[in-house]
């Protein structure tokens, strides 16, 4: 980001730790990351393996794994903690069940996780989007940060009617969590978004790629509200465990990039590493 505001760093991180093995790695990592001035900390889901049981005592642990952060620690879940949890090696939950799980015990208020805990705005405040805890906003200085439940695997469709509409019903919610985003950074007149999802929506493959049919509303809303924004906005998420960072987002009405639009991608497991995301003051571009 480049705005008139005081310079500020963040860490961000994600598909991390997928076994018991590489929990001493993510210590280490907070660790590391404590002992630096950051504002907080973001973790893009995927605390375990998809394959890996998803008991409420391993839920649990990596709560309390999260909790050794110093700074604020913002949790956004992932496809392996609840839609993949159907898989008979992951203990064939229900997803929805283990959603609700996920949110009683990582979003029960609008305080973050971490020994310094930071005060979110949840969509669950409104009564039509009451159950969607996770979904929530934040500001430091001039720009807007915003997590959205959006996970990897097909975004928990394709697997049956109940998990279908589960999705529906998501997707409504999250189109309408990015709108009012981008309106609130227009009537505060703020300088950046930022957003945090799970799933790589697939940005390269376009409309030929059979799975980008499950992020279509979320691509949409994204690409319209970004064209209509002066400022800038970014995207981070994890999922396929490749470091990128790059503007792949296409106007298809202009032709070429959305120029004012980024996407970064986490660092992943076995890559066991996180990124310092900062924010400062150069020009208005």
């Amino acid at each position: 980001f480049a705005a008139e505001t005081k310079p500020f760093s963040f860490a961000l991180m994600g598909d991390v730790p997928y076994h018991d093995g590489e929990v001493i790695e993510v210590e280490r990592m907070l660790g590391e990351i404590s002992g630096e001035t950051m504002s907080f900390v973001v973790h893009v889901g995927d605390f375990k393996n998809g394959s890996s049981p998803c008991t409420d005592e391993l839920f649990l642990q990596r709560k309390q794994l999260f909790n050794q952060s110093v700074h604020p620690f913002i949790y956004v879940p992932g496809d392996n903690e609840w839609t993949d949890c159907q898989r008979p090696s992951a203990g064939a939950y229900k997803a929805s069940e283990r959603l609700a799980k996920l949110r009683s015990l990582f979003f029960a208020d609008n305080q973050s996780l971490g020994r310094n805990k930071m005060a979110l705005q949840q969509q669950s405040i409104d009564p039509l989007f009451s159950l969607y805890k996770e979904n929530a906003r934040w500001t430091k200085e001039n720009v807007l940060f915003v997590s959205l439940n959006i996970p990897g695997s097909s975004n928990n469709t394709g697997h049956s009617q109940e998990d279908n509409e589960e999705a529906r019903l998501r997707n409504l919610a999250n189109a309408a969590w990015i709108q009012q985003a981008f309106n609130l950074a227009k009537q505060q007149k703020q300088i950046g978004i930022m957003f945090f999802i799970q799933a790589d929506p697939m940005f390269e493959f376009g409309s030929t790629h059979q799975g980008l049919r499950s992020y279509w509303d979320f691509l949409d809303v994204l690409r319209d509200e970004t064209e209509k924004f002066s400022g800038q906005v970014v995207l981070a998420h994890g999922d396929t465990h490749f470091y990128f960072f790059f503007q792949p987002l296409r106007d298809f009405k202009k032709g070429g990039r959305v120029k004012n639009f980024t996407r970064v991608e986490v660092f992943g497991s076995p890559a066991m590493n996180w990124i310092r995301v900062h924010v400062h003051a150069t020009s208005k571009e």
